[in-house]
């Protein structure tokens, strides 16, 4: 995946679209709805773009949607690509440089979870402070090209903490109006902060594997999103990561996990995560 794929499938991308959007997000499993409310929309099967791989999994939509959400232009991956469905780190990452071609300069990662905090319940969300990359491989090993940034990429500060606080503050005015309408919401109960750890999957993680990743210093488990956040940050790209907590990490509970509960636990808070999205994009703009 060269440079010059990269600027092939922007050129691409700009041919069916003329707006400059700035803002780029990544929907997980279950949480594509977002997709679906741009305005002025232009869907794009990622089948059509030069050099994209293709989604394979459940909730992926598998197509590039590019609008506008209350009148700022965005660009949304509704499904992404997987380094357990047999593709190279270099496909997953390929979309993010791409959006760089493309002049993008913040994104929004986000994806499904599993919880390895207490306190942390399916249906809560969690705003990615930090990870722990146990992919067993990082996406950028193997000849460097200047053009997309430099060889020794610092990552000292992954996820923006301007963004983040911007997410606080829209987290407290969700929660606060909540509140005030009288719904079981004390203002911020519903968003913490946390370090996601990626695993190359596509198995969910043995009680003890949890209990490691636990000790190690991770909040949530999961199977994406770092190389993402890597590709982009190599970039100077603008970066910042939410998890929704759809499942309690193996052991956690005495139930198993399954992909089901995965989309379920999606839907049921899709609004909330919706309404949470709007805001952000709107503070970032």
């Amino acid at each position: 995946m060269t440079y010059e794929n990269a600027v092939e499938a922007a050129e691409y991308i700009r041919s069916k679209y003329t707006g400059e959007p700035k803002i780029a997000l990544v929907l997980g499993s279950g949480l594509g709805a977002f997709a679906d409310e741009l305005t002025d929309a232009v869907k794009i099967p990622y089948e059509e773009i030069p050099h994209f791989a293709r989604s394979t999994v459940e909730g992926h939509a598998g197509q590039l949607v590019i609008g506008k959400v209350n009148g700022i232009e965005v660009i949304v991956q509704q499904g992404r690509f997987h380094f357990y469905e047999g593709y190279t780190m270099e496909q997953v990452m390929f979309p993010m440089r791409v959006f760089g071609r493309l002049g993008v300069t913040s994104v929004i990662l986000t994806n499904a979870a599993g919880s390895v905090r207490p306190g942390m319940k399916p249906g809560d969300l969690m705003l990615i402070s930090d990870h722990l990359n146990m992919m067993g491989v990082n996406p950028l090993r193997g000849p460097n090209d200047e053009r997309f940034g430099v060889r020794f990429p610092d990552m000292t500060n992954v996820y923006d903490t301007e963004i983040q606080k911007m997410i606080d503050a829209a987290a407290n005015e969700i929660s606060a109006e909540r509140h005030t309408e009288g719904k079981d919401r004390e203002p911020h109960d519903f968003l913490h902060r946390g370090i996601y750890c990626a695993l190359s999957g596509p198995t969910y993680e043995t009680p003890a594997e949890v209990r490691l990743y636990r000790q190690l210093g991770a909040d949530a488990v999961g199977m994406s999103t770092v190389p993402e956040a890597i590709a982009a940050r190599h970039q100077g790209i603008r970066v910042v990561g939410i998890s929704c907590i759809t499942n309690f990490a193996a052991g956690m509970t005495d139930d198993g996990i399954n992909h089901a509960e995965v989309m379920e636990t999606g839907a049921r808070v899709a609004d909330l995560f919706k309404e949470l999205l709007r805001r952000v994009i709107a503070k970032i703009n």
